[in-house]
């Protein structure tokens, strides 16, 4: 395609687009209908251009024009409490049930991987003076030593927004590395499920297993549970870019990342609960009984939030993307 000729032979409806859209609101209903007409037309020229003859400034010059355009035909929407009610009840548990084919996995293969690695610190004596010193081991199994100490070291509140902090931080690292084909993700998880499996053989090493799992499972649960969907769904996008499926890699991973971005809100919700949990509920005096069971109710609940309102919303077609009218536009591509 002759570029410069193609140019000569538009430039004049684009002028005219950049000219109404100048007038703004004070336009007639037939210049209204131009506008419509002319932000379409330029969408594909823009297409058109990108696909066949691309031109840095040109392309830069009418992606500017085709947005502003998108704009003034669709309006701006301010987001509402509608939409923060329909993010909570529908387009989150609709995106952690739609991705659950790789954060159920996810989860039990960590676990595996946390209880081997208990496992063998726990039966393997050199393994565990390899850790730290002799000294420095019995004052972290020991009752009242650090394992325990850990969650009342500071405030609760304090200590909770410490907690809520570093969670969502690991979260937010799985959703957003996983666009570098999941690699980063492994790495994120394995370092989580060396901690675990770390303390877990340890303390099962002097046999303070029951201790352990008293103060890890109220809140551990919840916790681990949002970190692995985030995992998931991290790993979930690095595969969209080796298979997008249908549709093209752009547009399968544009979709996929804006729901990420949204689970990751969401996810950090989640975490503020377990976050509360383990300041609050953790190191308090109720019995192990008592705060276990705290834990596996906030479980359940989030469980039941994702299988019974995520289950529904993507039966209904809901992705957790955001709604279409707020995307952006995807361009017509050129034969």
């Amino acid at each position: 395609m002759d570029l410069d000729v193609y140019v000569n032979a538009h430039q004049a409806e684009w002028d005219r687009l950049d000219h109404l859209l100048r007038r703004g609101r004070r336009l007639t209903g037939a210049e209204a209908d131009e506008l419509v007409s002319l932000y379409q037309r330029t969408a594909t020229h823009l297409s058109v251009i990108q696909s066949t003859a691309p031109d840095p400034a040109l392309t830069a010059r009418l992606t500017q024009l085709v947005a502003r355009a998108r704009a003034a035909v669709t309006g701006i929407r301010r987001a509402t409490w509608r939409d923060v009610t329909h993010f909570l009840s529908v387009g989150f548990p609709a995106a952690v049930y739609r991705s659950r084919h790789w954060w159920i996995p996810t989860a039990v293969l960590s676990t595996l991987v946390a209880a081997i690695i208990g496992w063998w610190i726990g039966t393997h004596p050199e393994v565990q003076s390899a850790i730290a010193a002799p000294d420095a081991l019995r004052e972290m199994t020991r009752p009242g030593g650090q394992y325990e100490t850990y969650y009342s070291s500071n405030p609760a509140t304090s200590f909770a927004a410490q907690v809520w902090t570093n969670n969502a931080r690991a979260a937010a690292l799985c959703l957003a590395l996983g666009a570098f084909l999941g690699v980063p993700v492994l790495w994120v998880l394995l370092l989580n499920m060396l901690n675990l499996g770390i303390g877990l053989g340890l303390m099962a090493s002097v046999g303070r297993l029951d201790t352990f799992l008293g103060l890890v499972l109220p809140h551990g649960l919840l916790e681990l549970t949002a970190v692995f969907v985030a995992a998931g769904t991290g790993l979930r996008l690095g595969w969209t870019l080796i298979d997008p499926g249908p549709q093209t890699r752009r547009a399968a991973l544009a979709q996929r990342g804006r729901a990420a971005i949204g689970m990751a809100i969401g996810l950090a919700l989640v975490l503020f609960v377990a976050g509360v949990i383990e300041g609050f509920v953790t190191p308090s005096d109720l019995p192990t009984w008592a705060r276990i069971s705290i834990g596996v109710l906030a479980e359940l609940a989030f469980l039941l939030y994702v299988y019974v309102l995520g289950g529904r919303a993507a039966r209904a077609g809901e992705t957790g993307d955001i709604d279409a009218p707020d995307r952006s536009a995807d361009l017509p591509t050129a034969a």
